[in-house]
């Protein structure tokens, strides 16, 4: 199982387009349903701050977010679109309640 946190910051005007993509990938994992993928997605009260985590629970560790043509478009042009870049940190869970059940 491998659980990783990715924070960014976006232009203040490209705020918009990124949530459009964020709404995009949940849509597509709505509709395929992946299996061994829990993931959510934050935006900070400063309204340009985000924060992805993610809990990869597959036999071989494969990301199925990954696989997702949302996904690839989200992530084609997000350095343009950001004022800090995303910032992947891998976490183990010290401890959760109720958090992703």
């Amino acid at each position: 199982m491998k659980r990783v946190i990715v924070r960014y910051k976006v232009k203040p005007d490209r705020v918009a387009e990124n949530v459009e993509f964020v709404k995009n990938v949940f849509a597509e994992l709505a509709s395929t349903a992946p299996d061994g993928l829990r993931y959510a997605t934050f935006q900070a009260d400063d309204g340009v701050s985000f924060t992805h985590v993610a809990s990869i629970e597959t036999a071989d560790d494969s990301n199925p977010l990954a696989a997702t043509a949302a996904f690839k478009k989200f992530q084609a042009e997000i350095k343009d679109r950001c004022e800090i870049p995303p910032a992947a940190t891998a976490v183990d869970v010290v401890g959760s309640y109720r958090f992703m059940d």
